[in-house]
């Protein structure tokens, strides 16, 4: 079934918003770009609240943990408790210790930035990580399959380096290891431009060891399903607003969401909405977020 614009009259809109309890927000480019604020973000969210809707936020970024996030939107006014908040961060940290289980004896390595640290830390799970750098001939000697290390897990690094992806091409080279990554989006958007992704980071050693890793963030369903072991909610009275179809509108098409709405604020365009065979289709889309208000 086609997607259909919003037409922002009151009674659709107020129809629109009726159907659902909770609404599942991505964040960058849905209710900030970069450093900046979208317009009327604060009183949409509000507005939301004031009708009892419980809100979340749902991201891909691993590179902030969830108490980083709360500070964010605390910081552009937006009131949030940190139960609110799930990140790819916290749900691969949640992976690693409640589904995989990993013994206490085995590390997880990390090529990723703080937010996946800090969320591992708080699930008491030991990691370990690499500073970058030159590869030097002594590394050469010492990189090797390491039986300690049960996890090899990729984020987001900006400071991604030849050294790093070395190491862990050598974990890797134990099958016994696992492969992890907090999500495989291609591009990351942030100021109004697209960077490369997580994705691009796992995707050398994708290439070295044939190896697929399991992904932690969305569209992938291990995400649903740790939010679902917080809240338990009903997913057809729940909303997934986002800005990229390959990523948000898929979470929530394919973890039974009752709705998805799209907004043109970020990744995906209109034309890519309505072009027919589009693999994620959402129910509707709004130029803005703010739009829902009227």
């Amino acid at each position: 079934m086609p997607s259909r614009k919003l037409s922002g009259k009151p009674e659709e809109l107020a129809a629109f918003i009726d159907k659902f309890d909770i609404f599942l927000f991505d964040c960058d480019g849905v209710l900030w770009q970069g450093k900046a604020l979208l317009p009327r973000t604060v009183e949409t969210l509000a507005h939301l609240r004031n009708l009892g809707k419980h809100l979340l936020f749902v991201t891909n970024n691993s590179t902030k943990s969830r108490a980083t996030y709360q500070k964010t939107l605390q910081d552009f006014g937006i009131p949030c408790d940190v139960n609110e908040i799930f990140c790819s961060a916290y749900s691969s940290a949640i992976y690693i210790s409640r589904v995989l289980q990993l013994p206490r004896d085995k590390k997880v390595y990390v090529i990723g930035e703080s937010g996946i640290e800090e969320e591992l830390a708080a699930e008491g799970i030991t990691y370990i990580g690499d500073d970058g750098g030159d590869i030097t001939p002594e590394d050469y000697d010492s990189f090797g399959p390491d039986e300690d290390v049960g996890v090899v897990l990729c984020g987001l690094d900006r400071a991604i380096s030849y050294r790093k992806l070395a190491r862990a091409y050598q974990y890797l080279r134990n099958p016994e290891t696992v492969f992890l990554a907090t999500n495989i989006d291609s591009t990351f958007p942030t100021h109004g431009k697209l960077f490369p992704g997580a994705g691009a980071i796992s995707a050398p050693l994708i290439c070295m060891t044939g190896r697929t890793p399991v992904s932690l963030g969305k569209p992938s369903q291990a995400m649903m399903d740790a939010i679902e072991g917080v809240l338990k909610f009903d997913k057809k009275r729940a909303c997934m607003v986002g800005d990229r179809l390959d990523t948000d509108i898929r979470f929530g098409i394919e973890g039974g969401l009752g709705g998805t709405l799209a907004v043109l604020t970020g990744v995906s365009t209109e034309e890519e909405i309505l072009e027919e065979g589009a693999a994620a289709v959402p129910d509707v889309y709004l130029d803005r977020l703010c739009d829902i208000l009227g």
